[in-house]
């Protein structure tokens, strides 16, 4: 069993990989880091170069933790929310956790939700978590 974690290289972002190095801790288990891109025409070239960075770090700070990790970049042309649902059944996942942001009602409706998304189709508990 193993916790997935979606990362983007945000408050929230940062807050939902703490939040799951604690839970890994408490159910002692090995954390998968998600990240996912569109690819294709979507990002620039310093997108992938700042992901990559972002990752390093969190790797840096998983491995100080002593937390069994693996990390994965997919670059697959599926939404964030299919990837993450996805690597919870490839990866035996107990739990998911992602980080999220206020969004006022609008804001959801014209641009969609990946957390929405994520709760409606994770085959697992989600636990979603705001930045400090």
């Amino acid at each position: 069993m193993s916790i997935v974690v979606g990362f983007i290289d945000t408050p929230e972002g940062n807050a939902a990989v703490q939040s799951a190095i604690d839970e890994a801790k408490l159910r002692s288990t090995s954390i998968v880091i998600l990240h996912s891109m569109v690819g294709g025409g979507h990002e620039k070239g310093s997108e992938y170069l700042a992901s990559a960075e972002a990752i390093e770090r969190i790797e840096q700070l998983l491995s100080e933790s002593g937390v069994e990790y693996s990390s994965h970049e997919y670059v697959r042309g599926k939404s964030p929310a299919e990837d993450i649902v996805t690597a919870a059944k490839v990866h035996d996942a107990e739990l998911i956790v992602i980080g999220i942001r206020k969004r006022s009602a609008t804001g959801k409706l014209l641009l969609g939700s990946n957390a929405l998304d994520i709760l409606h189709d994770a085959p697992v508990p989600v636990l979603c978590v705001k930045a400090g």
